[in-house]
C-alpha cells in the first residue's frame, strides 16, 4: 500500500511539471525584420488627459494670464491656502479644453507637436511673440493585468514606456502565464480596439503595441494548465477523499 502511495504521488508531480521550455522563453523565434523596426514614438492627445501647458516668452507679463494657477482659498480669511500649483486642462469627452482667453481649442487627437503648433498659431503674434510651449501629461498611466507578479496601475513620468518595460514593472510573467497571446486593449478614436502580441516571438519588437499609449491596458491570460489546476484546486479535498478510498480498496481486494 505504500509503495502505491508513493507511485500515486510520483505520478501526480511528473504530470504537473511537463512544461516544455519553449513555451516559456522569450524571443525565441524568427529574426527580427530590422526594416520594420521604428523607435519613433508620439504621444497622442486623448480625453479625460490632464495637461500641464506652461507658456514662457521673453515678456513674462504677457504669459501671466494663459500660466493660471491653482490655488485654495480659506472660507473665513477669504486668502490662499499652500502654494500655488499650475492649473491643468482636462481633456473633455469631445477631445476639448477651456483655454485661458482663446477658449474652447479641440485637440484630441493631436499629438504632442501638433498641439504645441496649433498653440504658437493661436498665441503669435496676437497676444504673446514667440512663445516657447510645454506640455506634459499629469496622468499618464498604463495597467497590466491577469498573471503578473504585480497587477495594478502605473504612472510613467517620461511619457514613454514599452510592452516589455510595463511587463517588468509588474514584476514579470508568472511561471504560469500565457506568453503567445498579450492582449492589449487601446482606444483609438473613440472606440476599444485589442492587439495581441506574443512574447515568444521577436515580432514583438515590430508591433503597433511595442510602445504603448496612455491608459493602455495589457491583460495577460493564465496558460491551460493553470486554468485546469484552478478548477481542480475547488475540488482538491474531495479528490483527495476519492484518491484515499481508491487506495484502500485496492489494497483490500490485492489481499
Amino acid at each position: 500500500m505504500t509503495k502505491t502511495k508513493y507511485f500515486i504521488f510520483f505520478l501526480l508531480i511528473i504530470l504537473s511539471s511537463c512544461v516544455s521550455k519553449k513555451e516559456i522563453i522569450y524571443f525565441q523565434n524568427d529574426e527580427i525584420d530590422q526594416s520594420k523596426v521604428s523607435n519613433s514614438y508620439k504621444t497622442i492627445i486623448k480625453p479625460d488627459d490632464l495637461l500641464q501647458i506652461t507658456i514662457t516668452a521673453l515678456d513674462t507679463e504677457a504669459v501671466r494670464p494663459f500660466n493660471l494657477a491653482a490655488v485654495t482659498y480659506s472660507t473665513s480669511s477669504n486668502s490662499a491656502i499652500g502654494v500655488a500649483q499650475q492649473q491643468n486642462y482636462l481633456v473633455d469627452s469631445n477631445g476639448e479644453i477651456d483655454f485661458p482667453i482663446i477658449g474652447k481649442l479641440k485637440i484630441g487627437g493631436l499629438s504632442r507637436d501638433e498641439l504645441i503648433v496649433l498653440l504658437k498659431d493661436k498665441l503669435d503674434p496676437d497676444y504673446i511673440k514667440n512663445p516657447n510651449i510645454n506640455i506634459r501629461i499629469a496622468n499618464y498611466k498604463i495597467s497590466v493585468l491577469g498573471d503578473v507578479q504585480r497587477p495594478g496601475s502605473y504612472t510613467i513620468p517620461n511619457e514613454r514606456i514599452t510592452i516589455l518595460e510595463a511587463i517588468a514593472l509588474a514584476g514579470d510573467l508568472n511561471i504560469s502565464a500565457e506568453r503567445e497571446s498579450i492582449l492589449v486593449q487601446r482606444e483609438e478614436n473613440g472606440k476599444k480596439v485589442e492587439y495581441t502580441v506574443n512574447l515568444l516571438s521577436k515580432d514583438v519588437f515590430t508591433s503597433p503595441v511595442y510602445y504603448l499609449q496612455q491608459n493602455d491596458v495589457v491583460y495577460v491570460k493564465p496558460n491551460y494548465a493553470r486554468i485546469q489546476s484552478a478548477s481542480a484546486n475547488s475540488n482538491t479535498t474531495l479528490f483527495i477523499s476519492i484518491t484515499g478510498l481508491l487506495i484502500t480498496i485496492v489494497s483490500l481486494l490485492a489481499r
